[in-house]
């Protein structure tokens, strides 16, 4: 039963469903970063290396050979590094992109922190606190003048 408690705390706190929400949104970043990739990256990268087709490329190791006179026909062997250097495209894509939400939400957060800053209104538990602070500081004044 420990089990089952744990989880429907787990469940009901929210983390099951913030983690699926993120996994959601996930999956349609990887679209739009492929997308990105392979049809806005890819094709003037292409162009700038005489046409070539990055996912195509490939070392072969053993030549593919036809059925002959009963021999069995032989597969071609080929290590493909061009889907590599398309994945590794995808990976930088994905890392800057995401190195500038962070940046963006960093700043917003900072500023959101900073004391100093009327613009932003504090939160409700920093209001709280503050009010809390100024009737100490107040009951301390009239515990003086007595």
């Amino acid at each position: 039963m420990g089990l089952f408690k744990e989880f429907k705390e787990f469940a009901v706190k929210g983390n099951m469903i913030d983690m699926a929400v993120g996994i959601i949104i996930g999956t349609a970043f990887n679209k739009v970063v492929d997308v990105l990739v392979k049809q806005v990256i890819m094709p003037p990268l292409s162009m700038l290396t005489a046409g070539i087709n990055y996912a195509d490329r490939k070392y072969v190791l053993r030549e593919a050979a036809p059925e002959v006179d009963g021999s069995p026909a032989v597969e071609e062997v080929a290590v493909g590094y061009g889907m590599l250097i398309e994945v590794l495209i995808d990976f930088l894509v994905i890392g800057f992109t995401v190195f500038l939400v962070v940046k963006f939400m960093n700043r917003f957060r900072r500023k959101a922190e900073d004391p100093n800053n009327k613009t932003v209104a504090p939160a409700r538990n920093v209001q709280l606190l503050e009010n809390i602070n100024k009737l100490i500081e107040e009951q301390n004044d009239l515990l003086r003048k007595k």
